[in-house]
């Protein structure tokens, strides 16, 4: 396989005729769980099992012993710090993610400029396309400069290629306003993205619990996740829009959005790799590193998280991949920048979930390729013919060490750093072309 210094965006632009032999297929959203062949052509998949009589491969890829499954769809992804979102960061930040897999991932509002017009999205799907090597989707700001007081056209934005709307991390405080822009956007069939917390309540940067106090760090409680839930789920009854709750992060905002699942709401939600895996004990003495928003909560918090995945309470795994310089994690805890660099590791992460909790491995490549599309509502996700060649081939057994100094985004803030995972990602495959390969030793 060609080296992964060898391809840029532009080997994305050729199709050729690939066949992927030997591998196990999972494709969920097929139910596909074996092993066949795959073959692709001018950019789709073109045939499972045999290929065509008049099908000529030109270049053919051996996957034994790994497993082939669509793309990994990430939906929670910045492409650098807010400010930053240049042409060098999408390269560098889209060749990390197909890295780790992903050939899709979606874009939150919070750019600099905002993107709350139409015109901020022609301008970054264009470089999104050109300098990129993954796929750039991307979800309009709620309000007007994510201020919280007037509504975006969400309309204008969903045709101008916008998968959703949100107000990422900035609170929608009135009530009122929460409830028009759900009304608007159930108008327009547009999903809601909600990060719930309660601006009185969040002014902190841990758990608000025993460490946080040994540490004297400002906790943020439970209740300002719970208490914003709560609000927005009575909204979302009142005016029937679609809603998806990003970041989970504690047992009973688990627990509230189960009960409003069952009671018929159209709502789902999603969980990051890292709350799945930390907790508030991590933070140790004050390792930046750790420091995120939501915060990591307690073990009974991350023991829900886990449940609510299994059961399919929570429907995807994100990477809420943030990449930051190096200065930004060197300040005293509570003035560091939030976030970590988590693209690269959220496959193997995820695949944890099958030794700790005894998921099955379909379930898992399932919370990181159907699930996701179908909160986005886009066509990817799936291996069936005539769909978009975007394919991820790993090793389930490969184990390897996290470096931060080799991982590819720009951004080396990991707390997993040193951390030996499983699960190695070998080859991953957009539009039909190979746009990332491993070297052949691990």
């Amino acid at each position: 396989m060609p080296d992964i210094t060898q391809l840029t965006s532009a080997a994305a632009a050729n199709h050729p005729a690939i066949s992927i032999i030997n591998g196990r297929v999972i494709d969920p959203a097929n139910q596909i769980d074996q092993q066949m062949d795959i073959h692709l052509n001018n950019g789709k998949i073109i045939a499972l099992g045999n290929a065509p009589d008049d099908f000529s491969a030109q270049q053919v890829i051996d996957a034994s012993q790994k497993i082939v499954c669509p793309g990994l769809i990430d939906l929670r992804f910045r492409l650098g710090e807010r400010g930053y979102e240049t042409k060098r960061t999408i390269a560098s930040e889209t060749r990390a993610a197909v890295a780790g897999g992903v050939t899709a991932l979606c874009c939150p509002p919070d750019t600099d400029p905002i993107i709350d017009n139409a015109a901020m999205v022609k301008l970054i799907r264009p470089k999104a396309e050109t300098e990129g090597v993954a796929k750039v989707y991307t979800l309009s700001a709620l309000t007007q400069q994510l201020q919280g007081e007037k509504l975006s056209e969400m309309r204008e934005l969903k045709d101008a290629g916008c998968v959703g709307t949100t107000n990422a991390l900035q609170p929608v405080k009135s009530t009122l306003v929460m409830r028009r822009a759900l009304e608007y956007a159930a108008s327009h069939d547009i999903t809601v993205f909600i990060q719930a917390v309660d601006p009185w309540l969040s002014d902190g940067c841990a758990h608000e619990g025993a460490v946080s106090t040994r540490l004297g760090l400002a906790g943020i409680p439970v209740s300002a996740e719970t208490i914003a839930i709560s609000r927005d789920l009575q909204l979302i009854e009142l005016s029937g829009a679609k809603a998806h709750f990003c970041q989970l992060s504690s047992a009973k905002a688990v627990q509230l959005i189960q009960q409003a699942q069952e009671a018929g709401l159209p709502i789902t939600a999603d969980v990051t790799a890292h709350h799945l895996h930390l907790t508030e004990m991590d933070i140790g003495y004050f390792d930046s590193n750790c420091h995120v928003i939501p915060p990591l909560r307690t073990q009974r918090d991350q023991e829900a998280l886990r449940q609510g995945l299994k059961s399919g309470v929570i429907s995807s795994i994100v990477s809420d991949h943030q990449p930051h310089g190096s200065d930004a994690k060197l300040a005293p805890f509570a003035e560091t920048e939030a976030g970590i660099s988590g693209v690269e590791t959220l496959l193997p992460l995820a695949l944890k979930m099958i030794d700790t909790h005894d998921m099955q491995l379909s379930e898992v490549i399932k919370r990181l390729t159907l699930q996701p599309a179908k909160t986005l509502n886009i066509s990817e996700g799936t291996l069936s013919i005539g769909a978009a060649a975007d394919i991820c081939i790993f090793d389930p057994d490969a184990y390897w060490v996290v470096d931060r100094e080799k991982l590819l985004s720009q951004g080396k803030n990991t707390p997993f750093h040193g951390w030996e995972l499983k699960g190695k990602v070998t080859c991953t495959i957009k539009s039909g072309a190979v746009v990332f390969a491993a070297e052949k030793k691990l």
